[in-house]
């Protein structure tokens, strides 16, 4: 297990495979399981400030994509359920969500309740595409403003 681990962090190593190791960050990070892709994204920058944009992109990208697959559990979560119990508190978010539709997507880049509100938008079959754009634009932006503080908080650039 341990081999599996250095070669995995090999692997992954920045600056080396840089660009990919962001998207499969920012990817994992985007779906159910509780992982930060943003301090990755500026080591990044930090090592190769010539990659700040495209990491920005990589990491939207990668990000946007795994907010994908949660809309899509949650499309398929909704087709596996016949019937489910809601308290009021669940009804109400769930009226929010379908009012404000698509939208909503755009609070996608939110701790803790973007990546589920991309799998309740696919569990309310909003529509997939204006979802994705939705998603893309609200990562986009927390990757900016992330990478941009922890830049401006720490200016120095490591290596150079």
């Amino acid at each position: 297990m341990e081999a599996w681990i250095d070669w995995l962090l090999a692997l992954l190593a920045l600056p080396k495979f840089g660009l990919s190791t962001v998207f499969i960050v920012a990817f994992i990070s985007a779906t159910l399981l509780p992982l930060g892709s943003e301090p990755v994204v500026f080591g990044l920058v930090k090592l190769n400030p010539d990659l700040f944009w495209p990491a920005f992109l990589v990491a939207t990208a990668g990000n946007t994509l795994g907010g994908v697959v949660t809309w899509w559990m949650g499309y398929g979560a909704e087709r596996a359920v016949e019937r489910v119990r809601h308290r009021p508190v669940e009804h109400r978010a769930l009226a929010w969500l379908q009012r404000f539709g698509a939208p909503a997507c755009l609070l996608s880049w939110l701790p803790g309740v973007g990546d589920p509100l991309c799998a309740v938008a696919g569990w309310l079959r909003l529509p997939f595409w204006p979802c994705v754009l939705y998603m893309a634009i609200g990562k986009f932006g927390r990757y900016l403003l992330m990478t941009a503080s922890l830049l401006w908080a720490f200016p120095g650039v490591i290596g150079h």
